[in-house]
């Protein structure tokens, strides 16, 4: 019997993953590549020709990759695709131009994929997770039960790295647009803990963080020699050490964080919206301890479709 393999792509706001694999679950090939498909979405809520361009250049050879490999894949993509008023146009031209099927999915079905994926790190002692993954153009918070991914409460912020940067005018830290942005975000998590009751479940949760931003903080935190997004996977970082790393992080601009082993070029302009997000998250949920996850969406579409085979349930 000839070796099946899968292959999923993940198309964000700021980038796009993809991952293929054998039939037991080992990946013979992970790659992502920055599109910055959101960049300049912000004034007119559509992609510009330079984005698109970037786009269909990734999934071009990503599409060819899966061809080669003659893979089952499924391809979704997110919060730029949903917004943007030209996004069915790009979906369109991708599947004529790149041979690739792109799904936009809602952010129900975005968190839905983070957490079967992130939940390979949860904590085993805790009977919840709480699961928030910072992209690019939105921020997907979840809370679940560990032991069948049952969810108890989702919402997806329509605010991202990318998207906040530009929106807020956010790079260079600063404590009043910081603040004014905050405040946003408040606006979302306090709903969030009022309608799940957050309080009666404290004690009980593992706190799990996907998407660069955590990734690249536990990097900083731990003085890695370079940045590597999977010997980050499932590792534990404390509130005390994740502000202590921002506040250094908030004194540098954007030229530094640009040469920053941890950060770098495609990051610097971002870094500080998604941090900021990431640490008023911290703060409203009294969060002590976080597991950053590598382990995300791609990683539950690779098991689902290995499943489907398995089970005989593919199309």
């Amino acid at each position: 019997m000839s070796e099946k393999y899968y292959a999923a792509i993940d198309l964000g706001t700021n980038s796009c993953r993809l991952v293929i694999s054998d039939q037991h679950g080992n990946y013979v090939y992970n790659q992502s590549a920055a599109t910055r498909l959101g960049e300049g979405m912000s004034e007119h809520n559509c992609f510009t020709a330079e984005a698109v361009e970037r786009g269909i250049k990734a999934l071009k050879e990503f599409g060819d990759l899966i061809k080669e490999s003659n893979c089952k894949y499924r391809a979704v993509a997110t919060a730029a695709c949903r917004m943007a008023t030209n996004g069915a146009a790009f979906v369109e031209r991708v599947k004529k131009e790149c041979g690739i099927e792109l799904e936009v999915i809602n952010g129900e079905e975005e968190a839905r994929l983070n957490l079967v994926g992130a939940l390979a790190n949860a904590d085993k002692n805790k009977p919840y997770i709480f699961i928030y993954d910072i992209g690019g153009g939105s921020t997907e918070m979840t809370l679940a039960r560990c032991d069948n991914a049952e969810i108890i409460q989702t919402v997806s912020i329509p605010w991202g790295a990318r998207n906040a940067s530009e929106k807020f005018l956010i790079n260079d830290y600063d404590e009043i647009t910081a603040e004014k942005f905050e405040r946003e975000i408040l606006k979302y998590t306090s709903e969030f803990k009022k309608k799940c009751d957050f309080e009666k479940y404290k004690g009980k949760i593992s706190f799990v963080a996907t998407s660069s931003t955590p990734l690249r903080l536990s990097s900083y935190i731990h003085h890695r020699q370079k940045y590597n997004r999977e010997a980050e996977d499932g590792c534990r970082i404390t509130a005390e050490q994740i502000e202590q790393a921002l506040s250094e992080i908030y004194q540098t601009k954007e030229q530094e964080r640009a040469a920053s082993i941890y950060i770098g070029v495609k990051r610097a302009p971002i870094f500080v919206a998604g941090s900021l997000l990431l640490k008023t998250i911290n703060r409203e949920f009294e969060i002590k301890e976080l597991i950053a996850s590598y382990k995300s969406a791609k990683d539950s579409i690779i098991m689902e479709l290995i499943n489907e085979d398995k089970n005989g349930t593919s199309d």
